[in-house]
């Protein structure tokens, strides 16, 4: 299984893998509108969405970049293979631009999060929606360490939106995350070239 995954992903082209990226998002996002109409009364998760909170800032950005400094700091110290994700995380970032990676971590923050918080956690709680959000990243279940990586994250990511009860604040963290990441992708220095980077959300 492990191994036909990467055949196929080392099949596509850059262009190809961005294609699937997006899609994926748009995806989730129609998923979030269908279950949204479902099992919420005109949208009314979306009242969970405020940006007149300070907050996003005094916890959103500090969150995430305490997550995105203990990434890195664990790529340093751990063995290679710990971030073996079979290069996907590079491909993405390695050759994008600084605005082409924002609006990709835009787009992966708001889609995400408003699906996996703002739905799925509201209606089954933080554990099942951590997994779920932990399962649809498929590439990590061939890796213990990023799987275990991707449930920690997600659930404290959780953990936040259930303190703040703000959307927007667990965004923010989430966008913090990608795009800083992707940028530490895309600069760190060619001498490690077989590491692959760190979780992408």
């Amino acid at each position: 299984m492990k191994k036909k995954y990467f055949e196929l992903i080392n099949g596509l082209t850059d262009k190809d893998l961005l294609f699937h990226l997006y899609m994926t998002q748009v995806i989730l996002c129609g998923i979030s509108l269908l279950l949204g109409f479902i099992f919420f009364d005109h949208f009314s998760y979306s009242e969970n969405i405020s940006f007149d909170d300070s907050r996003v800032f005094t916890i959103g950005i500090p969150a995430g970049l305490t997550v995105v400094l203990l990434d890195i700091l664990l790529m340093k110290w751990l063995p290679m293979s710990f971030y073996d994700d079979g290069g996907l995380n590079e491909r993405i970032f390695k050759n994008r631009n600084i605005f082409h990676i924002l609006i990709i971590a835009l787009f992966v923050a708001f889609s995400e999060e408003l699906l996996f918080r703002g739905i799925i956690q509201t209606k089954v709680g933080l554990i099942f929606a951590s997994i779920i959000f932990a399962i649809i990243h498929y590439r990590y279940l061939f890796n213990w360490f990023l799987f275990v990586n991707i449930v920690v994250l997600s659930f404290f990511i959780g953990l936040i939106y259930d303190w703040t009860n703000n959307l927007l604040v667990t965004i923010v963290m989430h966008f913090v995350i990608d795009f800083l990441l992707g940028v530490y992708i895309k600069c760190k220095s060619p001498t490690r070239n077989n590491e692959q980077g760190g979780v992408q959300l």
